[in-house]
């Protein structure tokens, strides 16, 4: 069976919400019956099911990590860094691909001097943010899924790479990354998958959507069958959004 998460809660009575009500489950507020009787509200495995159509869709996120202490890193030096950053969050964009679909982990290539790498080789733990970026026109990016995945780097086993054909699967979603294929004479770089431990879903108002925590085996236990039926918001004209018609 598809899985199409399609809100349909009259627009007027969107506005009537509250914040708190909007971003957050019913059940932790009290559920309106009226607002939710035309509509089923996704469970955690809908919502992973979700989670990965858009790690398959997708082709960048965002990568967050934490700069090293100063005084056991001499990055600080090397790049002139400001000591008044080291312990602090940094989030920036990378390239992802879905190559080893059936895990649900995303492959990643590691340029050695990119700094979200260099956090990690220097002890930091790392979150791979995403979000659905709709095809059609959408009437809120607040309305629209979105994800962390919460793990930990893992190097591909060089014998795996060429049966995998990652180099094949990443280039497919991002034809400049050929010129930094490891092997390349401008920068070292290597293939590492995130290991997906924990995930965290926002998959839209919390009065129409599942808001929390997706155990990483749930994650892991989505089949390819069921990444291909689903679709999300958006993914077709004619979806609606709280009664909009778009």
């Amino acid at each position: 069976m598809r899985l199409t998460i399609l809100p349909i809660l009259p627009l007027s009575a969107a506005f009537s919400l509250s914040p708190q009500y909007l971003f957050s489950n019913p059940n932790s507020h009290g559920p309106n019956p009226a607002e939710l009787s035309t509509t089923t509200f996704p469970t955690v495995h809908d919502s992973a099911v979700l989670g990965r159509r858009i790690l398959h869709l997708e082709s960048i996120g965002t990568l967050s990590t934490i700069f090293p202490s100063s005084s056991s890193h001499d990055a600080f030096t090397l790049e002139n860094r400001p000591p008044s950053v080291a312990g602090t969050p940094v989030g920036l964009m990378d390239y992802i691909a879905d190559c080893e679909p059936s895990t649900g982990n995303p492959t990643l290539l590691a340029i050695t001097i990119a700094t979200s790498f260099k956090n990690v080789a220097a002890g930091s733990n790392i979150t791979l943010s995403l979000r659905w970026h709709a095809p059609y026109k959408t009437y809120s990016a607040a309305a629209m899924p979105r994800l962390s995945l919460i793990g930990h780097l893992e190097n591909i086993d060089p014998s795996l790479i060429e049966a995998k054909e990652l180099s094949k699967c990443f280039v497919k979603n991002h034809k400049d990354a050929v010129w930094w294929l490891p092997g390349n004479r401008i920068h070292e770089s290597k293939w590492v998958r995130l290991v997906v431990d924990e995930v965290y879903w926002i998959g839209g108002f919390g009065n129409v959507a599942y808001i929390g925590w997706i155990p990483g085996e749930v994650w892991r236990n989505v089949t390819l069958e069921e990444i291909e039926e689903a679709r999300l918001p958006g993914e077709k004209k004619g979806w609606s959004l709280l009664g909009y018609e778009l």
